[in-house]
């Protein structure tokens, strides 16, 4: 067989591998499909996407996976389990308790949280790493596999040089060739609104907030688009499920304002990013 053949041959079988789908992750659809997860988070599913998310980002058995601030648990009852699971660690970040500062509101969250997720037999050993404007690293250098951040870029943005922070913090902790997972309410086509205070960001500006850290753009799925969000809503974002705000913040509810039209829309169209550290 001649050279040139040996290289076309070679050369297809690569084509072939790169074409094959990945084998699926069983343990992690179970996480998904599991008893320890709560109705309310099972019925975002359709919008959220689970499962084609976290392989998107490249979730993988036995990593070290970062999930920054995770609310009200939505991965957290998929991605601790599956943790726990496949000899992998999951670390939430939540209110910084060594900032002497820190509202007596952040603790209690803090401590509802760690609660909410203490059952061992269910969720494994949940870690926890302090996170704030002025929290120190997130764990050892180059120790992570993944961080995820889910809905949080445009908070950074009303905080002056909290976004360039939380892009060095995650840059630091992660390996080489680590993965920064970001999913975020899309501005685009729109401009973004001054920070982004209605919630919506522009592709372009995480982007850069991500390279100026030294991550790289690794890919960008569709996944969580949503082409029905018109994306000029009355009280921004939060007028759409899940919040499906009815006044403007800080005022009471508005029990005459037709939810009809939002409601319709469903969740955010989202960009879903996967940044990589070189290395």
């Amino acid at each position: 067989m001649s050279l040139r053949t040996l290289a076309a041959a070679a050369l297809a079988a690569a084509l072939a591998a790169s074409a094959a789908p990945a084998l699926a992750d069983d343990t992690l659809k179970a996480a998904i499909a599991g008893p320890q997860r709560s109705e309310e988070h099972k019925a975002r599913d359709a919008a959220r996407h689970p499962y084609e998310t976290l392989t998107f980002w490249g979730v993988k058995p036995k990593q070290t996976v970062i999930e920054v601030s995770p609310g009200s648990g939505y991965w957290t009852e998929i991605l601790a389990p599956y943790a726990k699971a496949t000899g992998g660690t999951y670390v939430a970040t939540a209110a910084d308790l060594a900032n002497p500062e820190l509202p007596e509101a952040a603790k209690k969250a803090r401590a509802a949280f760690e609660a909410k997720y203490a059952d061992e037999a269910k969720f494994g050993k949940v870690q926890y790493a302090g996170f704030g404007a002025k929290s120190g690293p997130l764990g050892p250098a180059g120790s992570a596999d993944v961080v995820i951040t889910a809905r949080n870029i445009h908070n950074w943005m009303w905080q002056p040089g909290m976004l360039d922070k939380a892009m060095k913090d995650f840059y630091a902790v992660l390996k080489p060739g680590g993965v920064l997972a970001v999913e975020e309410h899309r501005s685009d086509p729109r401009p973004q609104a001054a920070d982004a205070r209605d919630g919506y960001v522009s592709v372009a500006n995480v982007v850069a907030a991500a390279e100026k850290a030294g991550f790289k753009l690794d890919a960008q799925s569709e996944v969580n688009a949503n082409v029905k969000d018109t994306k000029d809503h009355p009280f921004g974002v939060w007028t759409l499920p899940p919040n499906r705000r009815t006044a403007p913040a800080g005022q009471p509810a508005n029990p005459d304002f037709d939810r009809a039209k939002w409601d319709a829309i469903g969740e955010s169209d989202r960009m879903t990013l996967r940044f990589r550290k070189p290395g």
